[in-house]
């Protein structure tokens, strides 16, 4: 079974602890959880989106 790294994060995102995702998928190790996250921070951190002045 694949488990995307979206999947992983609205997961974290609903509220569910890292323990918890680890228990209802047993496929999953910390580290995934981890590189999910850093994948997560690295695609949006080249992100410049421009400030609208008021």
């Amino acid at each position: 079974m694949r488990i995307t790294v979206a999947f992983v994060l609205k997961l974290l995102a609903s509220q569910l602890s890292v323990q918890e995702v680890l228990e209802a998928y047993p496929e999953l190790e910390a580290e995934d959880i981890r590189q999910a996250l850093n994948y997560a921070a690295w695609t949006l951190s080249d992100r410049i989106k421009p400030i609208p002045s008021a």
